[in-house]
Order: structure tokens, then C-alpha cells, then sequence
């Protein structure tokens, strides 16, 4: 869930996939932790590069090996609290792929309900690089409830990544 940066800040697959495995080792040593982070990073990267939905969802498909053949409406009937990667990845991949834009992206991974603060974030990281903004009046409520010293890093990671925007 804290991934998504990784897909913005580096320019090459290789260092995406590079990053995000350094990354999920602090918090998630585990094969299936790292292949989620991967596969996370991955798909912002995609998105933020222009690819389709069609694109992203076959090459998470053929390298991680991830069902995202199911339809949200299906996931629902049966979904229960998941922390694993393969428990929340591809849910919260699924939710990206089903939605019209930003906020529809994040409602309707919240929607799976189980994890849904881990599968919301993954969902909207990949959504904002896709769709390319987050609506200024959500941007605007998550900013106001950040302290100083978070504000300036998320400005500074932004003036610093997210330039495409």
C-alpha cells in the first residue's frame, strides 16, 4: 500500500520493479510482499507512462500471475479481511481497472470492503497515475489534515514526480 511513489519516481520497468523489491523487503520480506509491492509500483508506472487498462492488466497477469478476471460484483459476494499481498493486490487492481476515474477508483475499492485502507490506497495510487489528478476538492481534505513536516514532503515529492501531471 505505501508502493505507489516508487512507480512515479523512477523512468525505467527495471528500476521500478528494482525499487519496489528494496522497498517491500523493510515491511514485507516475504515472496508473495515483494511480488505485490512489484506488481503495484508496476502498474503506476504503466499508467503513468499512458498505457491502457487492456495493457497494464495483461502484463500484471503474465509477469506476477494474478486472477484479475473477476469482476468486482463477484469479489463482493465473498471478499473477508485480507492483509496478504495476494489477499488485496489484485482486488485493489481490479477496482482500477472497473473505474471511470479517480474518486470511482477509490469508492469502488472501499466498496470490497475487508483491508480496504491497504486495497484504497493501492487502487488510487495506480488511478491517479492513470486518470492523471486527484479531484481538487479530495486532494484539498487529504492535504488539510497533514502536518507540517508531511505537507513538505509530499510538496516536494510532487514539485519533484510528479511534473507529467
Amino acid at each position: 500500500m505505501r508502493v505507489g511513489p516508487v512507480g512515479f519516481a523512477f523512468d525505467t520497468a527495471e528500476a521500478v520493479l528494482a525499487e519496489a523489491k528494496r522497498s517491500a523487503e523493510v515491511t514485507h520480506n516475504h515472496p508473495e510482499g515483494i511480488k505485490g509491492a512489484q506488481a503495484t509500483a508496476l502498474a503506476v508506472f504503466m499508467a503513468r507512462q499512458g498505457e491502457t487498462k487492456a495493457f497494464i492488466k495483461n502484463q500484471i497477469v503474465k509477469r506476477f500471475g494474478y486472477d484479475l478476471s473477476q469482476p468486482l460484483e463477484t469479489i463482493r459476494k465473498t471478499y473477508r479481511f485480507d492483509v496478504s499481498c495476494q489477499g488485496s493486490v489484485p482486488q485493489a487492481l481490479s477496482a482500477f481497472l472497473e473505474a471511470t476515474d479517480y474518486e470511482d477508483a477509490v469508492r469502488k475499492a472501499v466498496s470490497i470492503g475487508g483491508d480496504s485502507d491497504a486495497i484504497a490506497c493501492i487502487t488510487g495510487g495506480v488511478a491517479h497515475a492513470f486518470f492523471g489528478q486527484i479531484p481538487p476538492h479530495i486532494e484539498e481534505a487529504g492535504l488539510a489534515r497533514l502536518d507540517k513536516r508531511l505537507l513538505d514532503v509530499v510538496r516536494e515529492f510532487s514539485d519533484r514526480y510528479l511534473q507529467f501531471l
